[in-house]
């Protein structure tokens, strides 16, 4: 008996996935959160938080409904960067150096998503080819992915909000919180610990990424 492929999926059954549905929501959720942002902040973190859950039930949806997608993947990468950008734009009024992390976010996520096409991998994800152990583990992992990815959005959320004045400088606000021994202050130390993970990798993840880039204009000059 011949075996009958499975009837192609029409476009908009893809963009009605359940997994984009649920990336549709995380959009339309930080869009609200960042207009109410400097009106009610407390709403405004939890908002966002809510949202950056959410971008590990999709994942999840998406994998126990069998809906993968690369529209999919690539929604949920966008969001996540702009989601972080704009809070990052945000807390750069009290630090400049949130700019540079922005920077340091968008260009190595950038690269390492065309060295995956230039690859001809499926995902940027697959770095089981890298030599090194940390890079390997982050993206092996999805516990510490899990970890150092929401450490960095708990750290960036409790720094929005302990941050009262826009001049206010952060790093006295942060020891201070730090000194009381409270909530805030395990969840500061916790959260700096995953966040220092998170930027190494970025760092590793940009060079890695810059050397797949000029390793194949080498190759294809070799070539010809």
């Amino acid at each position: 008996m011949a075996n009958k492929s499975r009837p192609k999926p029409s476009k908009l059954a893809v963009y009605l996935y359940i997994p984009n549905i649920v990336g549709y929501t995380r959009v339309l959720m930080n869009c609200f959160a960042f207009a109410i942002c400097f009106s009610n902040k407390r709403l405004f973190c939890l908002l966002y938080f809510i949202s950056f859950v959410c971008d590990g039930i999709d994942g999840w949806c998406a994998r126990k409904f069998n809906q993968v997608s690369t529209f999919g993947a690539v929604l949920d990468m966008v969001t996540d960067r702009i989601s972080t950008a704009c809070l990052l734009v945000m807390l750069s009024q009290t630090w400049l150096g949130f700019v540079s992390l922005l920077a340091l976010d968008i260009a190595s996520h950038w690269l390492q998503m065309y060295s995956t096409f230039l690859l001809g991998k499926s995902s940027h994800k697959d770095v089981k080819d890298s030599s090194n152990w940390l890079f390997k583990a982050y993206y092996g992992n999805r516990m510490f992915m899990a970890y150092c990815c929401a450490a960095c959005e708990v750290l960036y959320i409790i720094l929005f909000l302990i941050a009262k004045k826009e001049n206010e400088n952060l790093m006295d606000v942060s020891i201070e919180s730090i000194k009381e021994c409270s909530l805030i202050s395990f969840l500061l130390g916790l959260s700096l610990f995953g966040w220092a993970i998170k930027q190494t990798v970025n760092v590793i993840q940009m060079k890695t990424a810059a050397d797949v880039c000029v390793l194949y204009d080498i190759d294809k000059k070799e070539k010809h």
